[in-house]
């Protein structure tokens, strides 16, 4: 049986800007409580995604999650999934009706976890990637950014922006899938030829991603990749799997007193390949 490889070039677009400034919308996300709410010990809840209350939540990294239990048994807060297990991530030990267990979450990603007493409990935590700025109380901007899109093959418009680069800073990169939820994805980012930024399995809820590459060694332009890895929390996830999508950055020299421009040219590299994944049976 012969696979066949389809592959399409879109040249997107070049976007001439003058002085700009991005504020994306990155909402702030502390805190989060999670109920385990009366009758969740019992089979069924989980038919629902009621047997945690919300059954997804979403933190920045360094906020904190506190479950309540509110039911009349013991139960467990575990991270992993009852079909592999702990993942030793964090775990509640078994916690009584009535009191509580809280987590702080130190890295980004997405954490299933579920009740090592009643494994048809599940839920989900979603740990966003810090924001462009710290600084508490003001809009979250980048300054100088430059700002682009490109196209999945299902039609998924992706916009990628980017802080100016600048020797010795770390570039900050936004990207967000327009109408998507639960992307999966891996970014690279590289200036001349050295990698700046890697990072795999990146997954974003809202489909609005923040990433932070390593300190610049110089202020030439950077190319940012993005491998599309599916929609979706568990596998098998949907989508266009394995597009590869090219932003080229070009950047001219600024001029200390004339309007500084910034000048994208994009290219979209789409190549869809064969994915064939070993599901175990059981």
């Amino acid at each position: 049986m012969k696979t066949k490889a389809i592959s399409s070039l879109f040249v997107l677009f070049a976007i001439v800007a003058g002085v700009a400034s991005m504020n994306p919308a990155f909402a702030d996300h502390t805190t989060a409580s999670v109920s385990v709410p009366k009758g969740s010990s019992a089979p069924g809840c989980e038919t629902t995604n009621a047997c945690f209350t919300p059954n997804e939540v979403t933190v920045d990294v360094g906020g904190e999650v506190t479950w309540s239990n509110d039911d009349s048994a013991a139960h467990t807060v575990t991270s992993g999934s009852a079909k592999d297990g702990p993942s030793g991530v964090f775990d509640s030990s078994l916690f009584m009706a009535g009191t509580t267990f809280s987590h702080k979450f130190e890295a980004a990603g997405t954490f299933n976890y579920f009740c090592m007493v009643h494994p048809w409990m599940a839920g989900i935590v979603v740990v966003q990637g810090e924001a462009v700025s710290e600084d508490e109380g003001k809009e979250t901007t980048m300054d100088n950014a430059v700002s682009a899109t490109g196209m999945l093959s299902d039609g998924k418009m992706i916009s990628v922006s980017a802080s100016a680069a600048e020797a010795g800073e770390k570039m900050k990169i936004s990207t967000e899938f327009k109408d998507a939820e639960h992307v999966n994805y891996d970014i690279t980012v590289t200036q001349n030829g050295a990698e700046v930024l890697n990072e795999t399995a990146a997954h974003f809820h809202d489909g609005k991603g923040t990433h932070e590459t390593a300190a610049l060694k110089s202020s030439d332009p950077v190319e940012i990749t993005i491998i599309f890895q599916g929609y979706g929390i568990e596998d098998p996830k949907t989508g266009p799997i394995g597009e590869e999508v090219v932003f080229s950055n070009v950047v001219p020299e600024f001029g200390t007193i004339t309007m500084m421009i910034l000048v994208v040219s994009i290219i979209s590299i789409v190549a869809v390949t064969a994915k064939f994944r070993a599901i175990p049976k059981f």
